[in-house]
């Protein structure tokens, strides 16, 4: 073959190449992905101080923080929980108006003549938690099912998600606080709005996971179902959202936006990021992409990201950057060489 055709045919070969790379990018993520630490052990929950330093939580119990210009770990706290199988230290919430009051809050599973769950806020000073005030005890604790995600709302107002801790009845109790999302003023009162006269804000719950409030102050709520059957919430004062009925059986609860019917997600935490929900799945080994209609409530399109990661515990979205943890260390997961680890990511388009 003469040299002026085989280069020729190699013009073409690469032409046609990168026409089905073109291709193969539309309509997908263009993505920006970095590792920040590793080497973790069941990264739980993050958050942000006002100086745009992270911190986070791992579920034997350590708190720490992490300067990403000096790109520093420092353990801030050792808390003593009880970490059997999804039970330990788990949420994590800084308090809105910190630079005044250097508060932090934690929710972290006990033994006390039984397993409990309780939030405590601290006291951050010199890189270290102190100062522990119990603003919740008691909160029905079990090895499954334990709920643990803390998040502040727009309304100033704490939020946890419980879990029925393997009691399905308990979930119908508006006098229990296992198996609901809770609502509490930050000094530990029970807020005069809430529906019921107590802590509780929604119930008919099985293991909610995660917390997210979209750009309309929505909030929504991820949740375990018993057989696949995990769910995707619209969270409204009152309601009730149907444990121990599965959302893919007829009644009169609150339904679900998205029953997962077909496969098993296992969905923890939530993010809105660019209008976009957000969701770290466990058993579903991924981070998912939903895409909603301009109301919020109709779901447009799903899409699969960062299937190669193995289990995906924390979803958080802070200043333009998506923030995720991997959870191959808790004992369901098959670990990788330094796993477990915290990644920022950042959406270019899609």
């Amino acid at each position: 073959m003469k040299r002026k055709n085989i280069v020729f045919l190699a013009i073409a070969v690469f032409l046609i190449i990168a026409f089905y790379l073109i291709l193969s990018k539309d309509g997908k993520e263009d993505l920006e992905a970095e590792i920040l630490v590793e080497n973790l052990d069941t990264p739980w929950a993050i958050d942000f101080l006002p100086d745009g330093n992270m911190v986070f939580t791992e579920r034997p119990g350590k708190v720490s923080t992490y300067d990403f210009g000096k790109k520093e770990r420092i353990v801030i706290a050792e808390i003593p929980a009880s970490e059997i199988s999804e039970s330990g230290l788990m949420g994590i919430a800084v308090d809105p108006e910190f630079e005044e009051n250097k508060l932090v809050y934690l929710y972290y599973t006990y033994e006390d003549n039984g397993t409990w769950n309780r939030i405590s806020r601290y006291k951050l000073e010199s890189n270290r938690l102190v100062d522990e005030k119990i603003l919740l005890d008691k909160i029905p604790a079990a090895r499954f099912h334990d709920g643990g995600r803390l998040k502040f709302g727009p309304d100033g107002k704490l939020y946890a998600t419980t879990g029925d801790a393997t009691v399905p009845s308990s979930s119908q109790d508006t006098n229990s606080l296992s198996g609901k999302i809770l609502r509490l003023d930050k000094d530990g009162a029970v807020p005069a709005d809430n529906p019921f006269g107590n802590y509780v804000y929604s119930y008919g719950h099985r293991n909610p996971q995660g917390l997210a409030w979209n750009a309309d102050k929505q909030m929504y709520a991820s949740e375990h179902g018993q057989t696949q059957n995990d769910e995707i919430n619209i969270i409204k004062k009152g309601e009730n959202y149907g444990w121990p009925t599965e959302c893919d059986e007829p009644s009169d609860y609150t339904y679900p936006i998205r029953c997962y019917t077909e496969f098993t997600l296992a969905p923890a935490g939530i993010a809105f990021y660019k209008n976009d929900l957000y969701v770290a799945a466990l058993r579903g080994t991924q981070l998912r992409k939903i895409v909603f209609d301009e109301n919020y409530e109709t779901i447009l399109n799903e899409e699969e990201l960062f299937s190669n990661m193995g289990r995906i515990r924390e979803a958080v979205e802070y200043a333009g950057y998506l923030y995720i943890s991997t959870s191959n260390n808790d004992g369901r997961g098959i670990p990788a060489a330094n796993d477990d680890r915290i990644i920022r990511i950042r959406i270019l388009q899609g």
